[in-house]
């Protein structure tokens, strides 16, 4: 057998071997109590997580942020981070029961209401804070037909488990990123349709945007949508009140139209990210400070 069959079949085996070590987890956390779930994959994250490189990484950028932190308050909002982020995990494989459990405190939804009365499209954007898969059920709620935008994962399996676990919530269509991604959402957003996206992650190619005193390159994609089109530019995001229990806030941000049309993006980017980095400031141990977003 060649190298390249022998590396294909390898590839094949540790995807399956992820694929059911996925299911076997999910069909645990679906078998132990909702808080219990979630906080033994919190806790098993707080423990393994800072022996790995991304610890580091997000050491890192907590005392570039807050130089006024010593190195063991650092560390200790490091930790609280990662028991966070484990939590979120093991939530975003329980996200049907959290909805029934009802521990979701929704309040968006007037401001929702206002913009389904319009015949405007709407660009949402949130962040990676408080349990983000969250973010677009109020919008099923209240009867809004979102598209969404996800980053493909490298295992096949997982991939198409994964995208049929959020189906539901995201009912014109779930979009892996790609090269023809901007023309399906531009014609989305331009029917009056909805669309929500996540634009806190590093975009190489876009707008140096301060953040947390650093230059950031920030995605404008989102701005461009809601400026083209005249939609409404809504910046949504979660918060863990407690444990596993949650409240979802959004906010419309101010898109200028004026004649110069970048300059209005320009604005509107910066504008978004100003209001990330507020909220990122309320609750710094819930947003993943582990991600490329400066390097």
């Amino acid at each position: 057998m060649s190298k390249s069959g022998t590396g294909r079949g390898w590839r094949k085996t540790k995807h399956a071997a992820e694929y059911l070590l996925l299911r076997s987890l999910v069909g645990l956390l679906h078998v132990l109590p909702l808080d219990f779930g979630s906080w033994a994959m919190g806790s098993l994250w707080w423990l393994i997580a800072p022996q790995l490189h991304r610890h580091e990484r997000a050491s890192r950028h907590l005392a570039a942020a807050y130089p006024a932190k010593s190195a063991v308050e650092i560390d200790a909002l490091t930790r609280l981070m990662w028991m966070h982020l484990g939590r979120t995990f093991a939530e975003s494989l329980m996200v049907n029961r959290i909805v029934k459990a009802g521990r979701i405190e929704d309040a968006s939804g007037p401001l929702i209401e206002t913009m389904k009365a319009s015949d405007k499209g709407i660009v949402f954007v949130s962040l990676h804070t408080g349990n983000w898969e969250l973010v677009v059920v109020p919008t099923v709620t209240h009867g809004i037909t979102v598209a969404g935008v996800y980053q493909r994962m490298k295992n096949p399996q997982v991939d198409n488990y994964i995208a049929l676990t959020r189906r539901d919530r995201y009912p014109r269509g779930l979009f892996a990123k790609g090269a023809d991604i901007g023309g399906k959402l531009m014609r989305i957003v331009r029917s009056g349709g909805a669309i929500a996206m996540l634009a806190d992650l590093r975009d190489r190619n876009g707008l140096l945007v301060p953040f947390f005193d650093r230059l950031a390159p920030s995605t404008t994609f989102p701005a461009l949508l809601a400026r083209s089109n005249d939609a409404f530019l809504v910046a949504a995001r979660v918060i863990r009140t407690r444990g596993v229990r949650f409240r979802i806030e959004a906010e419309i941000l101010d898109v200028p139209h004026t004649e110069d049309r970048n300059a209005d993006i320009d604005e509107a980017t910066q504008q978004t990210q100003r209001l990330f980095e507020e909220w990122v400031r309320e609750y710094p141990e819930q947003w993943m400070w582990a991600h490329r977003r400066w390097e």
